[in-house]
């Protein structure tokens, strides 16, 4: 939570620009050292559950959005909970539901606090034919930082980049600074793109996609 996404709940910019430290823009292929997407993840190097602030999944939490796309308007709700083991690593569920939709996603957190998704159920699953777990969220994110979410040949090609860290936003929830930006892609949705907007010990707050369908996405609650 994309277009295909991760949550995320479609894959995939914000256009806000902000002020921050900024970087290099980094290749999708990698961030500093890490491997992105890893061929091979090492269990070793994963722990158990996910707590990076941008992105937490607190098995048996609930959020709630408000959506308006194609359909109309509707609610998403998007629970956490164990996940199965993939290439050797635990990871946890993320399962979102709307309106006869139902998406249940896989991620495992590094020692580093680097979030990867290792896949989609029915979709892709890291190590099978060909996929590889890409990062759903970094540790520390830089402005300028770009990086591969998910790669499997022919089914999700996402990439994403780090556009602002000092961003604002009012959704139902609440409102919220200091947000990050980043801008999401899918390489087999020309013209696609989604922004999405982060708040620290919250998670995805607000989602905008353009292209193959718009849509927006509010949160409206978290309950633990």
């Amino acid at each position: 939570m994309w277009v295909r996404g991760v949550l995320l709940l479609s894959a995939v910019l914000f256009a806000l620009a902000g002020c921050g430290t900024a970087s290099e823009l980094s290749p999708p292929s990698g961030v500093d050292e890490l491997v992105i997407p890893t061929p091979s993840p090492d269990p070793a190097d994963f722990v158990a559950g996910v707590d990076n602030p941008w992105f937490p999944l607190e098995p048996g939490s609930t959020r709630t959005y408000d959506v308006t796309d194609a359909r109309g308007h509707h609610t998403l709700t998007v629970t956490v909970a164990p996940g199965p083991e993939i290439a050797g690593v635990a990871t946890t569920a993320q399962v979102s539901r709307e309106p006869g939709t139902v998406v249940t996603d896989w991620f495992a957190q590094d020692r580093d606090g680097n979030v990867w998704w290792f896949g989609r159920e029915g979709e892709w699953r890291a190590g099978d034919d060909g996929a590889e777990a890409g990062v759903a969220m970094l540790a520390t994110p830089r402005v300028g930082d770009g990086y591969r979410q998910a790669y499997a040949p022919g089914v999700v090609v996402d990439t994403a980049r780090v556009v602002a860290l000092d961003g604002s936003t009012t959704v139902p929830a609440g409102s919220y600074d200091d947000v990050l930006l980043t801008e999401q892609r899918s390489a087999l949705a020309a013209g696609a793109s989604s922004d999405l907007s982060y708040a620290r010990g919250v998670g995805l707050v607000a989602q905008e996609v353009v292209g193959d369908g718009d849509r927006t996405v509010r949160l409206v609650s978290v309950d633990y």
